[in-house]
């Protein structure tokens, strides 16, 4: 996991590396996942499970409703294709990981942030801290 952990001597944690990473990414299927992408803003590379930062998409695993399902199945095929389509790179934020020890990361190419390219397609939301609701008949959050 050498390109996965990089940190200053003041313990502030920076991007990854300036080093591009590339993989070839499918959806995940049964254990051991490895590389491959879990949902649209979740996917494991080289054995470390990353959630993507910067947004949050709509939920394949439990979703709250059947229109959440498609959404968040078309989420995870544009971001296989998003992954597939060349170098990235990994940038780390305030927090290494989440609550549930994924490490949390904003993917870029170009500069460009691929959460932000999720986001103007309509296949994710800004991350604000908690997840949204994409089952619009339904009142309440989750």
């Amino acid at each position: 996991m050498a390109l996965l952990a990089r940190e200053a001597e003041s313990e502030r944690i920076m991007p990854f590396s300036p080093l591009l990473l590339a993989a070839t990414f499918a959806l995940c299927s049964s254990s051991p996942r490895v590389t491959c992408v879990v949902d649209g803003d979740t996917f494991w590379l080289d054995g470390e499970k990353i959630r993507i930062a910067d947004i949050n998409t709509p939920e394949t695993h439990q979703p709250g409703c059947a229109d959440e399902k498609a959404q968040g199945d078309k989420a995870t095929v544009r971001l296989i294709a998003l992954l597939n389509a060349g170098r990235f790179e990994l940038l780390a934020g305030r927090r290494d990981r989440d609550r549930y020890g994924r490490l949390l990361r904003v993917v870029s190419r170009g500069g460009q942030s691929l959460g932000d390219v999720l986001v103007s397609e309509g296949l994710a939301e800004p991350w604000t801290g908690r997840r949204g609701n994409w089952c619009p008949s339904q009142l309440t959050r989750r």
